[in-house]
């Protein structure tokens, strides 16, 4: 190797590191477009809020649906000290919003820890989370509602800026002019149901759209109408008069095509009672 060519193969080697350090850093700027959306940023108020409203705690696993920067999720386990998983689309984004989380002291993924995964949320399994956040658009957010709807009765979803249309919220909080919508996925309860309330048996029924729900209770050749019914997640609470003109009230859980709770009379009787899905 001549001395030139020597020279010339030093100054590339020498090069390299120049070049390698030359690469720009990664910054998100408000409004990059990504697969679906554009990006901006909740803000911090915003985000609290969002957490404290679905009741996070330590034993809640977070999913943040389009976790742009990771901020959302960050904030589950720094602040609230769930375990946290964001899914964010941008793969330049995810490297930036790990980083975050190693420098905010949370990375990882257990408990009090946030880890951001590159995903399509649309192709992603998310059925175990007990929360789920999410800053999407309208379009988005009713592509989503399906399978949210089909998620374990209690699983707490959070939306910011954006509803779900005819599916009313639980709860909507207003921040500094910025909206956040609250549901809690309810239990399936539409239909007959073959209730025994401390061994009389009746036949009730329900109609349901979303948490809202309405129905009768057989009285012999009556249908007596339910009133101040209600559904939560897998809780359901209902009351009727009853032939005696007694009012009886009902309180109980949903599991699996069944329920079972306690119900009480205005007359100081109480007792327990089943119902099955027919």
């Amino acid at each position: 190797m001549t001395p030139l060519v020597r020279a010339v193969a030093l100054l590339a080697a020498l090069a390299v590191p120049f070049a390698v350090s030359a690469q720009p850093k990664f910054e998100p700027q408000v409004g990059q477009a990504g697969k679906d959306v554009i990006w901006v940023p909740t803000p911090d108020e915003v985000v609290d809020r969002m957490l404290t409203m679905a009741q996070v705690t330590p034993n809640d696993f977070v999913m943040d649906l389009g976790a742009g920067d990771g901020k959302i999720a960050i904030a589950a386990a720094r602040k609230f000290g769930a375990r946290a998983v964001g899914i964010e689309y941008n793969p330049d984004m995810v490297k930036h919003a790990n980083a975050n989380a190693q420098a905010a002291g949370v990375a990882g993924n257990s408990p009090g820890k946030a880890l951001i995964r590159h995903g399509d949320i649309f192709a992603t399994d998310f059925s175990q989370a007990t929360v789920i956040t999410m800053y999407l658009l309208p379009g988005l957010n009713m592509k989503l509602r399906p399978q949210l709807l089909t998620m374990r009765p209690g699983t707490r979803v959070v939306s910011h800026s954006f509803t779900m249309e005819d599916w009313d919220a639980d709860e909507i909080s207003s921040i500094d002019g910025r909206r956040a919508y609250f549901w809690v996925v309810p239990a399936n309860v539409q239909g007959g149901w073959s209730l025994d309330a401390g061994g009389q048996k009746t036949e009730l029924a329900l109609e349901q759209t979303f948490q809202k729900i309405h129905g009768t209770v057989a009285l012999g050749t009556t249908q007596a109408g339910l009133r101040e019914a209600r559904l939560r997640g897998f809780n359901i609470a209902f009351a009727y008069v009853d032939a005696a003109g007694v009012r009886r009230d009902f309180t109980g859980r949903i599991n699996a095509g069944k329920m079972e709770g306690s119900f009480r009379d205005e007359k100081g009787g109480e007792g327990r009672w089943t119902a099955t899905k027919k």
